[in-house]
């Protein structure tokens, strides 16, 4: 099961399709070019069922093999967002829109996704039925949970689900994946320090809440160095300061904190969010300051399920002749965690070579990498539902 021929004969074309949504980002839920895109293609391949609005913007495919393999069904996910960021490739298919760009490679995603759609329509060389799903919303939206809310899984009877992302640093064309927690649980804060503002002149006559919120930021730091166990993985980092005035002569009476709280336990999850309430409450007291907590969950823990780790990694291991990586943790998040907690299945990482790293303005995807990435989604689905 190595490479497939008739990815390299697509690469062109393929090449083609990602470097026109790279073009044209769209943001969050609002992918109606990428999708209306993505489901004309599904029905001129020959899908057998090419459904819209799933998920508000998302599209899924069915393609039915040669038999039905006692009802086995495999699904297939990929991203189509893009991100807020300001491009600085250099490209010449770089993005038309200003502030905008596929800065984390869902245009690779989805166009590996429509080359592997192309073939297993055209081979149909599995017993069972192929769901392709096309994702809006990965990047802060929530849209894998949305979809899943809507019945997808019920829907189609998915029994297994796998998805792909491509990653810098690894050699192109070569897989990375480990069975278990694989992306973190992303959750944020806010904290609301108040206090009495004045002249800075007279620092006696304020409660000064600038104060009270940079011990704050150094107290919670606590958390990953004292209160998790140094075995465990949580990252607390708060990345904005603001008060509420600019001058240079006056102390605010409020300052507010923002930031982030990344774990792969949910153990260390609760005890990661009541312990910002705490040393939020204390520490602003302890300056005759007040302290307002609103924390809100993320996307949950993305978690690989051990046996069908297993299968995405032997088919791999075929595509690339090579073997495949054992990848320690990633801090990131990813919502395809919703997906895993609704079905078994697994997510890969696919090498993107000497590359900027993600979400980074100099990021872009190497299309050199799309027939491994192809071959191994049409992979699975063939080694998931043989035929005969």
């Amino acid at each position: 099961m190595p490479v497939r021929n008739r990815f390299a004969e697509l690469l062109p074309e393929i090449t083609a399709w990602r470097r026109d949504f790279h073009q044209h980002p769209e943001l969050m839920f609002d992918v109606q070019r990428t999708a209306g895109i993505v489901a004309d293609r599904l029905r001129a391949f020959g899908c057998d069922e090419v459904v819209e609005g799933i998920g508000r913007t998302g599209v899924v495919a069915v393609i039915r093999g040669r038999g039905d393999s006692a009802g086995r069904v495999v699904g297939l996910r990929a991203d189509m967002d893009a991100l807020p960021v300001h491009e600085a490739t250099g490209a010449a298919h770089a993005s038309k829109t200003p502030g905008r760009m596929h800065a984390c490679g869902h245009d690779g995603h989805t166009a590996m996704l429509l080359g592997a759609a192309r073939y297993l329509a055209e081979t149909r060389n599995f017993d069972g039925t192929a769901v392709l799903i096309f994702q809006p919303a990965e990047e802060g939206g929530g849209g894998g949970k949305v979809m899943c809310d809507e019945g997808m899984m019920d829907r189609w009877n998915i029994q297994e689900v796998y998805g792909m992302h491509n990653m810098p640093g690894i050699p192109v064309g070569q897989f990375a994946i480990r069975p278990g927690p694989l992306f973190a649980a992303t959750d944020q804060f806010t904290i609301d320090v108040t206090g009495k503002g004045g002249h800075a002149a007279k620092p006696h006559e304020t409660i000064d809440p600038t104060v009270a919120a940079a011990h704050l930021v150094l107290a919670l730091q606590t958390i990953a160095s004292r209160n998790a166990d140094p075995l465990g993985n949580v990252v607390v980092s708060v990345t904005s300061f603001r008060t509420a005035s600019d001058a240079y002569n006056i102390i605010p009476p409020s300052v507010q904190l923002r930031g982030t709280v990344r774990t792969l336990d949910a153990g260390l999850r609760r005890m990661a969010e009541d312990r910002i309430r705490d040393i939020a409450a204390h520490t602003a007291a302890a300056f005759g300051a007040g302290a307002a907590v609103h924390y809100q969950r993320g996307y949950p823990v993305m978690v690989n399920h051990e046996t069908e780790t297993t299968y995405a990694a032997a088919v791999a291991r075929e595509v690339s002749g090579r073997e495949v990586l054992d990848v320690p943790p990633l801090m990131a998040g990813e919502d395809f965690s919703y997906m895993l907690e609704e079905r078994p299945g697994a997510y890969i990482l696919l090498g993107n070579g000497d590359s900027a790293m993600l979400h980074h303005p100099a990021y872009d995807f190497d299309d050199s990498a799309i027939p491994a990435g192809c071959s191994w989604l049409a992979g699975m689905v063939e080694a998931r539902m043989p035929t005969g």
